[in-house]
């Protein structure tokens, strides 16, 4: 998915310069892939059937290799459009499907570790980036698309043998058939939660789709994907690594102090020329989107908030839509103007993260509740990050 998903980063330079792709064309095929990720995502959300199929995995895994195989057969833009559209569904039932497998089988085992596997999204970006550094100075555009999708389907064989969560048994019941919850009301603070991961999609992705672009523009061509690679690497154990820290520190604390790296990082190549500037914005950046994921997704759970990671995934989703969206007007002078404008938002997002901060209930008392006989008790399940 990490391949599927991101390789159109370190390609789109590529693309510009070899396959006469606009500046506003780029932006175009990056909204079409989030709209496509938007549409898989609410696809396994209310269609729970496809989260426990092996077959809509190994088709989704296959349909994502051949998304990417036929990239460099056409100069069709509208055909590049359809294609990152399916891109994007089928990497969203792909996580979706991941993450649910990883939260059913791995429940009994330290939680570090299906941060750990988060950190595959990491992986894919890091091997896509090295695949296109090495070929950008010996091949061409077609060449970067073939390889990924030839690397997409090494992955996929070894992700074949995954097994989906298995569908839920009914809970039994004595008595009862309402649910009812106790606690505090904890709409305030879900607002803020939700306002500032909305924000952080806009801001995220407008990074994630022109980050390399806006580094190549002042500095040689290899550091823009070798930078691609470092936002990868450093993204492997970001997962695991806030989680950790979110056993000791609270939790909208360490969303804040993310955010604020994030933004850091972002904006570093607009006001900073330079390969140093370059290497630490990756590192920065690839440290803290996946490690905010973790961060929102778990906060939400704790406020108990009704359907709180389904609507956190949407907010996102959405920014992710509308952020390239919101670039577009600012890449006529190139994308440096695009990462001012993606780090500002994401300030934004560390704002409404210190308003999560006031008064935040660290500790919620157990709800007490009653199930329908007939109604599979709800339990937490991330979608849709990274993430990814």
């Amino acid at each position: 998915m990490g391949v599927g998903r991101f390789v159109y980063t370190p390609i789109l330079p590529l693309m510009h310069a070899q396959a006469a792709l606009s500046t506003g064309a780029g932006a175009n095929l990056a909204t079409a892939n989030y709209v496509g990720y938007l549409a898989g995502a609410l696809a396994g959300i209310f269609l729970p059937r496809l989260v426990r199929s092996a077959a809509v995995l190994r088709g989704s895994l296959l349909a994502l290799v051949a998304s990417l195989a036929v990239m460099p057969l056409t100069h069709s833009t509208t055909l590049w459009l359809l294609l990152r559209l399916g891109a994007g569904v089928f990497s969203a039932l792909i996580f979706v499907i991941a993450v649910s497998s990883l939260l059913s089988h791995l429940r009994e085992h330290p939680a570090h570790l299906p941060g750990w596997a988060f950190g595959g999204v990491g992986a894919g970006i890091a091997l896509s980036g090295l695949l296109v550094l090495v070929l950008r100075t010996v091949g061409t555009w077609q060449a970067a698309w073939w390889a990924s999708a030839a690397l997409a389907a090494a992955l996929t064989l070894a992700a074949w043998g995954l097994r989906p969560e298995p569908a839920p048994r009914p809970t039994s019941s004595a008595s009862g058939t309402r649910v009812r919850m106790s606690g505090p009301r904890t709409h305030r603070w879900f607002s803020a939660l939700f306002a500032s991961y909305t924000l952080e999609g806009i801001g995220y992705i407008i990074a994630g789709t022109f980050l390399v672009a806006a580094i190549e523009q002042a500095s040689p061509g290899w550091i823009g994907s070798g930078a691609w690679v470092l936002v990868g690497l450093a993204a492997i154990p970001s997962s695991a690594v806030w989680a950790g820290l979110g056993r000791r520190w609270s939790r909208p604390g360490l969303l804040l102090a993310a955010l604020g790296v994030q933004a850091v990082g972002i904006v570093l190549p607009a006001l900073v020329g330079g390969v140093a500037a370059a290497l630490i914005s990756a590192v920065l950046f690839g440290s803290t989107f996946i490690g905010v994921s973790t961060l929102a997704l778990a906060t939400g759970a704790h406020l108990r908030f009704p359907r709180a990671v389904a609507l956190l995934t949407a907010g996102y989703s959405v920014g992710q839509i509308l952020g390239p969206l919101l670039a577009t007007p600012l890449l006529h002078h190139g994308y440096h103007q695009a990462l001012i404008l993606a780090s500002v938002v994401v300030l934004a997002a560390a704002l409404a993260a210190l308003v999560l901060r006031i008064g935040f209930p660290h500790h919620l008392p157990t709800p007490g509740h009653l199930v329908r006989r007939s109604e599979p008790a709800q339990r937490y399940r991330p979608s849709g990050s990274s993430p990814s």
